[in-house]
């Protein structure tokens, strides 16, 4: 891959951070250029009809997206990549204007775990969706409408060095009082609502509900000395359902034929909640996913027993970003194991199982990228600090596939702006377009075959 192809794909993942603020947009976004590339929308509320060589996605929500294609001839199983729509923030309460000393304030409340004090003293907005109310000959139609407001709307002041002595040594800010945004004067009471209605194009009086998040405007872009590194709001997990959403259409491209043509049903998923947990309908946690493989064996008339089979035959990639090395802080890192923003996709391993990694998972992952000439790094926690947690092994307990977790390495994790490499997305890109190229088969417990299509992508 050339540097301009590294850049190019960087500043056409920024625009699309600028376009999703929330994880509404994403699915939206995403959503639409899946009708563009030929895809058929399906809905949950509907058995699904489907035909070989199809191409198809259901959403559930509004924030979760499942994209898939049915193969041409035999199904041997599935190729899933998982990644997660929404990241830390600030959500907006019911009845949120606080009027007092002179000041309008909205009344919010932490979602994820975020570090805090990178909100205070910038400019911030608000996005999400609406939901209105329509009258109906028998009853009410409920409707939702999504709304950002793009430009500078709110600020959460911090409180001055004088008069908190302590804020640069060990100052624990708390959600409730000190980091409550500014939204005007005392004269912008009741406002707030009508302003947000006006920019779903909605009257006030009709809106019943809402999910309003705050987000920090400002387009994303490329620093360092060589342009190397990405800064931006949301890279966490957005890079990585960028790179596995471009990895999945460009495979949908690669064409084999007869016994070349590949048997694995390829499946892009996109879960919504992860930074809370994942245990909500459209979450990893939840039977999202399920649902929807059996959904598909049953619309192509094959049985429980085939279905069962397939999961046997099958492979996912669980895809949430992962710590680089910090270069104030290497002793935050494990001794051995410290990937580096642009060294490759990494791969995560955790003896307690918060990732699915195995040896095996991660010799068909590792293969796969030497396979696409993509480098691979290895990511560990130090044996005396707990790490996170992310989508594979809660889905692996819905449905029982065998997986790999993988990020991109980044800095300033659930920050309100983040750093990571420019080459990296690109990295994924390509591993991702040659695993939802590929087929697995496995004819023995503790033997994997990966194939791939003779007409491979080109770098």
């Amino acid at each position: 891959m050339s540097e301009n192809t590294f850049e190019n794909i960087a500043d056409e993942f920024l625009d699309f951070v600028q376009l999703c603020p929330t994880c509404y947009h994403v699915v939206e976004k995403q959503r639409t250029a899946l009708l563009y590339a030929g895809y058929t929308q399906l809905f949950e509320s509907t058995p699904f009809d489907l035909v070989p060589g199809g191409k198809y996605f259901v959403t559930r929500g509004g924030s979760s997206l499942i994209a898939f294609r049915v193969p041409e001839g035999k199904i041997t199983g599935f190729l899933v990549s998982a990644s997660h729509s929404d990241s830390p923030s600030f959500k907006v309460k019911a009845n949120p204007e606080i009027t007092e000393n002179g000041y309008t304030k909205l009344n919010v409340e932490r979602y994820g775990g975020m570090l805090m004090a990178p909100w205070f003293d910038r400019p911030l907005s608000v996005a999400g969706r609406v939901i209105t109310r329509e009258e109906t000959t028998d009853g009410v139609r409920l409707v939702s409408h999504l709304v950002n407001i793009p430009r500078d709307l709110l600020v959460i002041p911090s409180l001055a060095i004088h008069m908190n002595r302590e804020a640069n040594s060990g100052f624990a800010p708390n959600p409730q009082t000190d980091l409550l945004p500014l939204f005007g004067d005392e004269s912008a009471k009741g406002k707030f609502l009508p302003l947000v209605a006006r920019y779903a194009g909605v009257s006030p009086d009709a809106i019943e509900g809402y999910d309003l998040f705050l987000y920090p405007t400002g387009h994303g872009s490329l620093v360092g000395a060589g342009q190397e590194f990405l800064l931006s709001p949301r890279i966490d997990d957005l890079m990585c359902a960028y790179g596995c959403f471009r990895g999945f259409l460009a495979a949908g491209k690669t064409k084999g034929n007869g016994k070349d043509a590949p048997s694995s049903l390829p499946v892009y998923a996109l879960f919504d909640n992860e930074e809370v947990g994942s245990l909500t309908r459209q979450g990893a946690d939840s039977t999202f996913l399920k649902d929807t493989l059996e959904n598909i064996f049953e619309a192509l008339h094959l049985t429980p027993a085939q279905y069962r089979a397939a999961l046997q035959q099958s492979f996912m990639v669980s895809a949430d970003n992962a710590h680089a090395v910090h270069p104030n802080h290497p002793e935050k890192a494990d001794p051995v194991n410290r990937p580096k923003m642009n060294g490759g996709i990494v791969i995560k391993y955790a003896a307690n199982q918060k990732y699915t990694s195995t040896g095996e998972s991660a010799a068909l992952f590792f293969c796969l990228c030497k396979k696409a000439g993509v480098p691979v790094q290895v990511f560990t926690n130090r044996s005396d600090m707990a790490g996170g947690s992310t989508l594979g092994n809660l889905e692996t307990s819905h449905v029982p596939l065998n997986a790999v977790d993988i990020g991109l390495a980044q800095l300033a994790m659930h920050s309100s702006w983040e750093c990571a490499g420019v080459k990296d997305l690109s990295f994924l890109a390509r591993a991702m377009e040659f695993f939802f190229a590929s087929t697995l088969t496995v004819p023995s417990p503790g033997v994997l075959n990966l194939s791939f299509p003779k007409e491979l992508p080109q770098k």
